[in-house]
């Protein structure tokens, strides 16, 4: 059984179009007219007819500019957004890290967004009383960990929002290229913990810009282009194709 599939999934945006200023009551009423609105080009289809599975305790790496829908396919899987037209389908308990400070209050503390992110994410009070210390150690912010969130430093969201991420023991473990934002030793702290979700079968979906992250350490790869699929399969494969075409 699959971890994640997708059956023709598409989601679009709406960009805000400025209407010209009404001046008068008669151009108040008239601006319609004059300026007849093609909704065609308000719309932004972030994702286009998207088909693929992952199968548990894969790891997939995710590929491709910026702008292509990578991030926007994440958040359809972890339930943040749903699709316009199409199916999602996620068997297990999903952890996310899309966004630095996502779910995050900035004038909570660290403390504070610890327990409520378990809530959110499906702990008991006593599952987060006793992972608690785990968690803080982990990110190592235990001099920080009572100060207000809106203090913290771009790296100090990353630890905290990987620490609380890996510890609620998430079936699939999806990141946003946040790793990008910490230093060498927690990244390389980061690494062992998913190489050790790997070991016991965890399914990961990981979108970066890193090509040889994708073609040492994943399973699969996709490339997307333009909210469409490109490319699935074996990830140097995908990444070899990607370089040829976009570097």
């Amino acid at each position: 059984m699959a971890a994640i599939e997708l059956k023709g999934v598409s989601k679009k945006y709406r960009r805000h179009i400025e209407r010209p200023l009404a001046t008068t009551l008669k151009s108040y009423f008239l601006r319609d007219l004059w300026h007849r609105r093609d909704d065609s080009k308000d719309v932004i289809w972030a994702l286009h007819n998207v088909d693929f599975k992952v199968g548990q305790g894969t790891t997939v790496g995710i590929i491709g500019r910026n702008g292509s829908g990578k991030s926007t396919l994440l958040k359809l899987i972890s339930r943040i957004l749903k699709p316009d037209v199409g199916t999602v389908t996620v068997h297990g308990k999903v952890a996310a890290l899309l966004e630095l400070g996502a779910g995050f209050h900035p004038e909570l503390t660290g403390r504070e967004n610890v327990i409520i992110n378990g809530i959110i994410l499906g702990l008991t009070k006593s599952e987060i009383k006793s992972k608690l210390d785990e968690i803080i150690d982990f990110a190592e912010l235990r001099e920080y960990i009572d100060d207000p969130i809106r203090t913290y430093s771009s790296g100090m969201y990353m630890r905290l929002g990987f620490s609380v991420a890996v510890h609620i023991d998430p079936e699939i473990l999806l990141i946003d290229e946040v790793l990008a934002v910490g230093d060498a030793a927690f990244t390389r702290k980061c690494m062992d913990r998913m190489n050790h979700f790997k070991k016991v079968g965890k399914t990961m979906v990981l979108v970066t810009h890193d090509l040889r992250m994708v073609r040492s350490w994943c399973d699969e790869g996709i490339w997307l282009n333009r909210g469409v699929v490109q490319m699935q399969g074996n990830p140097g494969d995908v990444v070899e194709a990607y370089a040829k075409e976009t570097l």
